[in-house]
């Protein structure tokens, strides 16, 4: 009953002694008491725990979700300028073409001859 008191905010020396049964059945209550308070904490604080831990892997997934799409924009980015390169580059076909008028031109050199000879130089000796 002191204690109760004393919780209450009263002065506990004004109280007069409890008999045994009245006693123990306050006991059981201030007892019970502290048991279903310190649940009610633990639940709170469980559940404090976990709620944060959700909120830092939520961070954690829009923290990765932005790498992800600053990658997925990178390799746009990336592709564009490989597409550019292989417009840029002569085709296959084109390719075949050059060497169709490469070889044209070797046959037109071999039919007129070989070149003539260079000259050597007066004075020059060989």
């Amino acid at each position: 009953m002191r204690t109760k008191m004393r919780i209450m905010g009263f002065n506990a020396e004004a109280v007069k002694p409890l008999n045994e049964e009245a006693a123990a059945e306050l006991g059981a209550e201030l007892l019970g008491e502290a048991i279903i308070f310190v649940a009610a904490c633990s639940c709170l604080m469980l559940e404090y725990w976990r709620h944060q831990s959700q909120h830092r892997k939520e961070r954690e997934q829009h923290a990765s979700w932005g790498a992800l799409q600053d990658e997925v924009g990178h390799l746009a980015l990336t592709l564009e300028a490989l597409q550019a390169q292989v417009q840029a580059t002569p085709s296959q076909s084109a390719l075949e073409e050059l060497r169709a008028q490469l070889q044209e031109v070797r046959a037109q050199l071999c039919i007129r001859g070989p070149p003539p000879a260079p000259k050597a130089a007066p004075g020059s000796e060989e």
